[in-house]
């Protein structure tokens, strides 16, 4: 009876503690039961994203940027969709749109960063700069008040420094060769032209090389201006150059490719879910209608580039040369906030006159999505255009009959591979280090005054293999740490020198100088020349 007695003196205090918590327990557990079910039930009737963000900002245990919130998980909720369904901050929108409406506003240089300093590659014709007498080859070390030699300077902090509102004033202070002193300038911002042409140049009498390196507002006019000028300089058939394109603007193709096509004759289409199939046909019998024509594209050509070729080859009005093009073919509609941001939503398909579908799959996710170009390399399709695997429902066919297929990009006429050929751990080494590009400016730096007299791409390579140029190289690189052995230059020389010859001659004379030089070695430019001399290969259809 005792031992009954002191257990339940020791047990019924720990059951009348057990019985309160419990009871506060439960108290809590039926409250907040009732606090969810009565916030559940007002998230289900409003916007839930909107109702979550409100109930954080009211009730969390910290005060939060609410701002910062929403623009953080805009981003996340949209890679639910698709690869270019975007949102675009405020903070962006001035630079996207500079890059559409093909101009921005600041000095009118063009740079490179080597060793810390920022070196002035070329001055863009009727800028700010050029009006000052700034020339290419100053170094320019001052900013305003800072300093920009030798501080790990970037791109984007010179670009920040640089670019700014037309009509205010940056000061810079410039080094350059036979002055001792900073030569100080101040410089009136002013509109500079982003061109959307890269090149145009006569490859041979009649042929007319163009590269389009984007599809901007003003490309239509630059395109236009150019071919005239090959025209003019007597090119009877033509190369246009997508390679690396990586699209813009519809109404810009669409106008461009009209200029080959006959009147009527259908450009592209597009059709969504909420959309209904919209046509885009030649509005008139093009300017070069008739006239013999290769586009080059690869792996990097995308969007408006590949309605071009699309609408080129579904016409039967040309050849397409080089590699698979990317397979971007999603229509997306800018739809603007009121804070300055926007979000450019998928809205349909793009599809070439054959049918095909230009879009390439994205179901698995956007890492899988951008590592489509690594997985055609890995899989040969870079090399080898047996490793292309179409499916049936993937043939389509042409004005003319012909088979084209489909299931994402455009397929070229003429399969060219990448060239691997003039690969080596030497020339690997060169390039990691950019001691190519790097000699190429110090040689046209150090030999300005004599190399500005020469004229054309082969007035630049006479010169520099007369000077041994490749050898020079390589005495530079030995200096550098980096060797090169006969096996090396057995492999890679050969590209090294035409590639310092070309970076050479655009120094001095500019794209021209460049392209005509390096398409010495360029497999594909070569295969589009072979399609131009082969007689009908390009058939007229009507």
């Amino acid at each position: 009876m005792e031992n009954r007695t002191r257990r339940s003196v020791i047990w019924l205090p720990l059951l009348v503690v057990g019985a309160i918590a419990a009871g506060v327990f439960l108290g809590i557990k039926f409250q907040t039961n009732r606090q969810l079910v009565t916030r559940t039930m007002f998230i289900n009737n409003a916007n839930k994203i909107g109702s979550i963000l409100n109930l954080v900002e009211k009730n969390y245990v910290d005060t939060v940027d609410a701002k910062k919130m929403i623009e953080t998980a805009i981003p996340e909720i949209l890679k639910q969709l698709d690869p270019h369904t975007v949102y675009i901050p405020a903070k962006d929108m001035v630079e996207v749109s500079e890059e559409m409406s093909g101009n921005f506003s600041g000095i009118g240089v063009q740079f490179s960063i080597q060793n810390d300093t920022i070196m002035v590659i070329d001055v863009i014709s009727g800028g700010p700069s050029q009006k000052l007498g700034i020339r290419a080859g100053d170094r320019i070390v001052k900013v305003n008040d800072s300093i920009m030699a030798g501080v790990k300077v970037t791109n984007e902090k010179v670009l920040k420094k640089l670019r700014g509102i037309k009509d205010t004033h940056v000061k810079v202070g410039i080094a350059r060769k036979g002055f001792s002193e900073l030569i100080a300038f101040d410089i009136t911002r002013g509109e500079i032209p982003l061109n959307s042409i890269d090149v145009s140049y006569m490859m041979n009498p009649n042929t007319g090389f163009i590269k389009v390196g984007r599809f901007a507002e003003k490309t239509y006019d630059e395109f236009m201006s150019g071919m005239e000028k090959l025209e003019k300089a007597g090119a009877e058939q033509y190369v246009i150059d997508l390679r690396g394109n990586p699209g813009g603007y519809l109404g810009a193709v669409i106008k461009i490719v009209s200029e080959f096509l006959n009147v009527g004759e259908l450009v592209v289409y597009t059709e969504g879910r909420t959309q209904p199939k919209r046509t885009f046909n030649a509005e008139k019998t093009g300017t070069y209608f008739g006239k013999k024509v290769v586009v080059l594209v690869d792996e990097y050509s995308a969007s408006a580039s590949e309605i071009f070729a699309g609408a080129i080859q579904d016409n039967d009005r040309g050849t397409i040369v080089g590699r698979r093009t990317f397979g971007k073919g999603l229509v997306q509609e800018q739809v603007p906030f009121y804070d300055g941001s926007a979000i450019r939503l998928t809205v349909a398909r793009y599809y070439t006159p054959s049918g095909r579908c230009i879009q390439k799959s994205y179901k698995n996710g956007l890492e899988d999505y951008y590592g489509d170009i690594h997985r055609r390399m890995v899989h040969g399709e870079l090399e080898q255009k047996d490793s292309i695997r179409y499916k049936d429902n993937h043939k389509y066919y042409t004005r003319n009959k012909r088979v084209v297929y489909g299931g994402g990009g455009i397929m070229p006429d003429i399969f060219v591979a990448a060239d691997t050929s003039g690969m080596s751990p030497y020339y690997s080494k060169v390039v990691m280090k950019g001691l190519v590009y790097q000699y190429a400016f110090d040689f046209s730096d150090k030999n300005r005054t004599e190399l500005g007299q020469l004229k054309t791409g082969k007035e630049f390579e006479d010169y520099l293999l007369k000077h041994n140029i490749l050898t020079l190289f390589t005495e530079y690189s030995a200096k550098q740490g980096i060797k090169a052995d006969a096996k090396d230059l057995a492999a890679s020389g050969k590209i090294i020198e035409a590639q310092l010859m070309a970076y050479i001659a655009r120094n001095i004379i500019g794209e021209v100088g460049f392209y005509s030089v390096i398409s010495k070695i360029d497999a594909t430019l070569s295969e589009a020349s072979k399609a131009l001399d082969t007689k009908n290969k390009l058939v007229k259809s009507n």
